[in-house]
């Protein structure tokens, strides 16, 4: 139960996705079968005429939880006997905040493949959209090799306004909208002479920042959300562009609607064994999780750079 309220406390993608699913999991395997909104077909009605009625599409779609993560740490007798510091509890909390990391990572780069709106030219896309570039004044979400330069004057935000009129263009509605960025994102978008400015210093004051809400407001009617997941530099927890040849300086941003995504996650087992090697308790944990791309027309993905 530690690690999960630490977990839940920490993660951006808790806050971003639908997780209406959570109840039903408990281990590696399960599945659940998800119900897509059917869409209707509006006729014109004159007096007298016969409505036929539609037959109702029960399409569904299949999350299975086929991730899993672990973790484990030892307490030593004399440490736990001798010592002023609960290094159980130290760790324990230490490996949710690992847990959520691996996680957003995970689901993140999930989002990532699967937006249905970005640059045409993006060949990792997984069935784009025909209206995918969409340009306003010369704005592009950018692509791999073409990213949108954010550093300087109002780019920043002009880039988060055309990411919402691409959500509006695809009727995704305004509410439960988000944003995630990496955290020079919003450095460059605070500094002096932006607009961000302004309305950073006019947020709510009594919210509570967490789970990488980087604003109490809103931001072109998104919750805005950094995440150092999406930072450049390669590693095991990061989103990258997969398949996409693209310069070390790129970084993904993504925007879309909470019904865009669907996790389930379950810490599915926490116990303490006794160490076969050492006088000491071993504490190990699995974390087991789903994630399934439900509305891709619901999701931007945009490549920026500093350069």
């Amino acid at each position: 139960q530690k690690v999960l309220k630490f977990f839940r406390r920490a993660s951006v993608v808790e806050d971003i996705t639908n997780t209406d699913y959570y109840g039903e999991i408990e281990n590696f395997g399960d599945t659940m079968k998800i119900i897509k909104e059917p869409t209707l077909t509006i006729s014109s009605y004159s007096r007298g005429s016969v409505i036929n009625p539609q037959d109702l599409a029960d399409d569904q779609i299949t999350m299975t939880v086929d991730q899993a993560n672990a973790f484990a740490f030892k307490i030593d007798d004399i440490e736990e006997r001798h010592s002023h510091v609960n290094f159980e509890a130290l760790a324990t909390s230490s490996g949710a905040f690992s847990l959520k990391r691996a996680y957003d990572a995970s689901v993140l780069q999930v989002m990532s493949d699967g937006a249905g709106i970005a640059a045409a030219d993006d060949a990792s896309l997984s069935g784009g959209l025909t209206t995918t570039t969409g340009t306003t004044s010369g704005l592009t979400v950018g692509s791999a090799g073409s990213p949108v330069n954010v550093e300087t004057d109002d780019a920043g935000i002009n880039l988060m306004l055309l990411m919402a009129r691409l959500l509006d263009d695809q009727s995704v509605p305004e509410e439960n909208r988000w944003f995630v960025a990496p955290p020079i994102f919003y450095e460059k978008m605070f500094q002096a002479g932006n607009k961000m400015a302004e309305v950073q210093v006019t947020g709510d004051a009594s919210s509570n920042l967490r789970n990488g809400l980087a604003t109490p407001g809103t931001l072109a009617g998104f919750r805005c959300y950094k995440s150092t997941a999406l930072n450049s530099t390669a590693g095991t927890d990061q989103v990258t562009l997969s398949g996409v040849a693209t310069d070390a300086s790129e970084n993904v941003i993504l925007a879309g609607h909470i019904s865009s995504t669907s996790t389930a996650s379950h810490i599915a087992k926490t116990e303490v064994v006794r160490s076969t090697e050492s006088f000491s308790d071993v504490v190990r944990g699995l974390h087991v999780f789903g994630r399934k791309v439900l509305r891709p027309e619901a999701l931007v993905r945009g490549i920026i750079d500093f350069a």
